[in-house]
């Protein structure tokens, strides 16, 4: 049986790093084709659902506005401006898309910063 020399450990470590290396290159290939591939997918359905999207939808109100002047009641301000309550008031109504004369609010409350504090 030969021996094993310094030459022959060197060559076949060299060899194994090579091949190790030429596979890690190929995987990284793969994984930027693949990507590549997925991306062009994600964008070709992003695509036709804006086409599809680009209609935009009738937001229907979900109630009957009422007669003018008529409203559903009173709101009580707690520590607010009548400002920040109408802003607040409007949001409500266009997100639930109830009309703001059917909705009723009984209060809105300004919170102070000391319990917003305590809270987290």
């Amino acid at each position: 049986m030969e021996e094993f020399t310094i030459v022959d450990a060197l060559l076949t470590s060299v060899i194994g790093i090579a091949t190790v290396m030429v596979i890690l290159a190929i995987i990284a290939v793969l994984i930027i084709v693949v990507s590549k591939v997925i991306r062009a997918f994600e964008n070709k359905t992003a695509k036709s659902e804006a086409v599809i999207g680009d209609t935009p939808a009738e937001v229907k109100p979900a109630g009957v506005p009422m007669p003018e002047g008529m409203n559903e009641g009173e709101v009580e301000l707690i520590g607010t401006d009548e400002k920040t309550a109408a802003v607040i008031m409007a949001l409500v109504s266009h997100n639930s898309g109830i009309p703001l004369n059917r909705l009723s609010f009984k209060s809105i409350k300004l919170l102070d910063d000391e319990k917003k504090g305590a809270d987290k």
